[in-house]
């Protein structure tokens, strides 16, 4: 007697998890001098999971990096310094505050330093010679990111150009590059942040602990909810005043604002998630509301 058939299909978890970690070897196995971004948002924590899966047993076999602007929110410092330890990797800090103390940048009018991290993102990386970046952005999080391949081109200048990118039919991925050049890797393209939420509490991956409802002093700006910090200031007239807030996304704490919320388990998170129509950056970053192509100028110039 003929035994049945088995059933190989796979969650759809499964499915995005098998994608990303093919993506991360294929980068090892094409690329020279690869290193992953990582700032000690969920992105990018989930990306470092996803990276110790695909090289088990074997250690991670590339550096990571943060982009330090030094306007961080202390509990994602102290995750990034843990996490680091634990999994004895090399982190490389491009530091912000050190380009402006050379002269290297200059402080933005406006106090935000999102546009500034872009030249020192492009220093560190000739520095280095890293030719391969890996990055945390999803296709869903905004219109510019929705544009972008899996593995996107930059020049020798780091520039972007949305016009000029590479086919990627039937998942074969060109890295083909020139010296100089470099090739931008987002493991997580295909992604949702409710994706990334259902990953977070299949896995247990610990988060900082902002992601979670907790109370926070905090003033309203453009209907928007910002802590009130050492880096965000209250305008005259604005009243400091207290709410139980998470926040969805995590940049600097000087243009990322929380939302209210009770959320304070993962499975709590996943309902909410689940509820909202708002992307997390449509819903927190002050910086994607400077004009409409904020986020692809800033993208063209070199920025993730």
């Amino acid at each position: 007697m003929t035994a049945p058939a088995r059933s190989y299909q796979v969650s759809h978890l499964d499915a995005l998890e098998a994608e990303s970690i093919f993506v991360m070897r294929e980068v090892v196995a094409e690329m020279e001098r690869p290193v992953l971004l990582f700032s000690g948002g969920k992105d990018s924590i989930v990306m470092l999971r996803l990276a110790q899966k695909a090289f088990a047993p074997a250690n991670i076999p590339f550096p990571v990096m943060h982009v330090d602007t030094g306007h961080n929110f202390p509990e994602v410092l102290e995750y990034r310094d843990q996490r680091v330890a634990e999994l004895g990797l090399h982190l490389i800090v491009a530091s912000v505050p050190e380009a402006l103390a050379n002269g290297t940048v200059r402080e933005s009018a406006d106090g935000m330093r999102n546009r500034i991290q872009t030249p020192v993102l492009l220093e560190a990386v000739e520095k280095h010679r890293f030719d391969s970046l890996f990055g945390g952005a999803r296709r869903d999080e905004e219109k510019a990111r929705a544009k972008e391949r899996v593995f996107s081109f930059r020049d020798e200048f780091g520039q972007w150009d949305p016009k000029n990118q590479r086919p990627e039919l039937w998942s074969l991925y060109n890295g083909r590059h020139h010296p100089g050049e470099s090739i931008r890797v987002f493991p997580l393209s295909n992604w949702t942040e409710l994706d990334v939420w259902h990953y977070i509490a299949r896995e247990r991956i610990p988060l900082p602990s902002i992601y979670y409802a907790h109370e926070r002093e905090v003033i309203e700006r453009d209907g928007m909810l910002y802590a009130v910090n050492e880096f965000f200031r209250p305008r005259a007239g604005e009243e400091r005043f207290k709410a139980r807030v998470r926040y969805r996304t995590v940049g600097d704490a000087s243009c990322t604002a929380a939302v209210r919320s009770d959320a304070d388990t993962v499975e709590k998170v996943i309902e909410e998630v689940a509820a909202t129509r708002i992307t997390e950056r449509g819903a927190t970053r002050g910086d994607d509301r400077v004009s409409e192509a904020a986020m692809e100028d800033r993208k063209r110039e070199g920025y993730f």
